[in-house]
């Protein structure tokens, strides 16, 4: 596994799978009575056994889940689950959009918020979601082998959130307008005279050059950002837009796109037009973070499902929409990681993704975003 730091080096081998000596059931059991406690004193809610959680799930009987897991994945892992647990009667919804967030945000607050145990958890609200979930103690839990959840899922500080996917990002283009050779192989590469005026599609939500972050530190990200401000791009609003120009030969190259939303339109693409390349250091993103609402009518039955869909049987179902987690051996960007130096926004910098947000955007002198891909 190549990365650009040994601190990330550090960071990212602790943060796989946790893999614990062979202790015995007296010994086991001692730690995980040491961790309950510690976790109760915490004021989390800390389960001995799966076996309990299971038991107390069958009680519950149903189940309800708001993701943001797209259809197309959300779907068979839905139905892996009630093949795993057919006594849980599975109700799963995807949802998106800044607009139900805040109106969920909204109701929470309020304590009108009923009828799910699951929710997402938006990055943009991360901080106003944590009062409304359930103080389950899943790293505790995970470290433990009570859960089976790799320990680099779990918010390490708060330990009740998991993020379960990854969202890589490349370099998405036309290949009828622009041959492989001609395509960056450094984020740099960008900053050449031929990508100069108009040259190149980049978002005004800055996602991608804020993932380089964690390789580059925050001083060269800034660099890059104003200097790519400088090459006149055209900014675009949303990456399935930004994409979807690309397609229809509008525009022939996007900085910094989605690896999952590039698949997907390549699935579709009849012509063979799209293609991508992974330029290093590739931005990774942890995604997809899911909590237990504190209002939750099926508590155990939630633990379960953050607990599967965490499994290598989910992921392997994640993965046909390359959304795999980073952490789950046997995803691409699990492999990636292993084999290309990487830019990973692990809990460390998720935290703090608002504020490089809005400081490359204040780098790019705040762009507006131009009409693409409605033709």
């Amino acid at each position: 596994m190549k990365v650009e730091s040994r601190s990330a080096l550090t960071a990212f081998q602790l943060a796989w799978w946790l893999v614990s000596p062979t202790v015995d059931a007296a010994a086991a059991a001692s730690l995980a009575t040491k961790a309950k406690h510690e976790a109760e004193t915490r004021g989390y809610a800390f389960e001995l056994s799966h076996d309990d959680i299971v038991s107390k799930a069958k009680r519950e009987s149903k189940l309800r889940i708001i993701s943001s897991l797209e259809g197309d994945m959300l779907k068979p892992v839905a139905e892996a689950f009630r093949k795993k647990y057919p006594f849980i009667a599975l109700r799963a919804e995807e949802i998106s959009g800044t607009d139900t967030y805040q109106r969920m945000i909204l109701e929470m607050k309020a304590g009108a918020a009923r009828g799910w145990d699951i929710n997402f958890i938006a990055g943009d609200f991360y901080d106003e979601y944590l009062p409304h979930q359930k103080r389950f103690d899943i790293l505790g839990m995970a470290q433990q082998r009570i859960l089976q959840i790799p320990v680099g899922m779990i918010d390490p500080v708060n330990r009740n959130i998991v993020a379960y996917t990854t969202n890589t990002m490349v370099v998405t283009y036309n290949k009828n307008l622009l041959s492989a050779d001609k395509v960056p192989t450094q984020w740099e590469e960008f900053l050449k005279p031929e990508f100069q005026g108009r040259k190149f599609l980049a978002d005004i939500r800055p996602q991608f050059t804020s993932a380089l972050v964690p390789a580059w530190g925050i001083e060269k990200t800034l660099e890059f950002a104003k200097k790519i401000s400088a090459q006149n791009p055209v900014w675009v609003g949303g990456h399935s837009r930004a994409i979807g120009a690309l397609s229809t030969g509008e525009h022939g190259v996007y900085l910094g796109a989605n690896l999952t939303g590039t698949k997907r339109f390549m699935s579709k693409d009849v012509a063979g037009a799209l293609g991508y390349k992974m330029v290093e250091p590739i931005p990774v993103r942890i995604g997809d973070h899911e909590a237990v609402f504190h209002k939750a009518d099926s508590p155990y039955g939630a633990l379960l499902w953050l607990e599967f869909v965490s499994s290598p049987e989910a992921q392997k179902l994640i993965e046909s929409g390359y959304k795999g987690s980073i952490f789950s051996p046997g995803t691409t960007a699990f492999q990636v990681a292993r084999a290309k130096k990487i830019s990973l926004v692990d809990w460390r910098h998720y935290t703090k993704m608002q504020e490089y947000l809005r400081l490359v955007v204040e780098a790019y002198g705040f762009p507006r975003a131009e009409a693409v891909g409605k033709k």
